[in-house]
């Protein structure tokens, strides 16, 4: 079975979080050009792995387009260093965190582009030290 392609998820919802999607795979690959890109369809959504030694992945971000918004999200949020208070999702969820995108609220490429490597950084931490920053950044 063939891989289902970026834009073929990005198809399925409107117009402009379609666009916001696709800048947003620019913003990902630009900022962490050895991640991998691939649709993950039963979640529907674009995953980023990272390698993580000579056969190993590390998942780390994720584009999510649905009907009103985008989301940008981080597997490893908690662990993350969050300067800006932009990361959504505290109380929510365990472990991930996210930004949300729509037409009317698009935040600059650089920022994007910071928590984007802080992710993939984080991602290739040991599981004890991602807990260890977990706990200090809900302190």
């Amino acid at each position: 079975m063939d891989a289902l392609p970026p834009e073929a998820l990005l198809s399925d919802v409107p117009g402009p979080m379609a666009e916001i999607g696709e800048w947003l795979r620019g913003v990902v690959q630009r900022a962490v050009p050895e991640a991998i890109e691939r649709v993950r369809p039963g979640w529907r959504l674009i995953g980023y792995d990272i390698p993580n030694g000579p056969r190993r992945l590390a998942y780390f971000a994720y584009i999510a387009p649905e009907p009103i918004h985008v989301h940008l999200g981080f597997e490893h949020g908690t662990s993350m260093l969050d300067p800006g208070r932009l990361l959504q999702g505290a109380g929510i969820t365990r472990q991930v965190r996210w930004v949300t995108l729509t037409p009317g609220s698009i935040l600059p490429e650089h920022r994007l582009a910071e928590l984007v490597r802080e992710a993939a950084r984080v991602a290739l931490l040991s599981r004890a030290e991602r807990a260890a920053l977990a706990e200090h950044n809900q302190g």
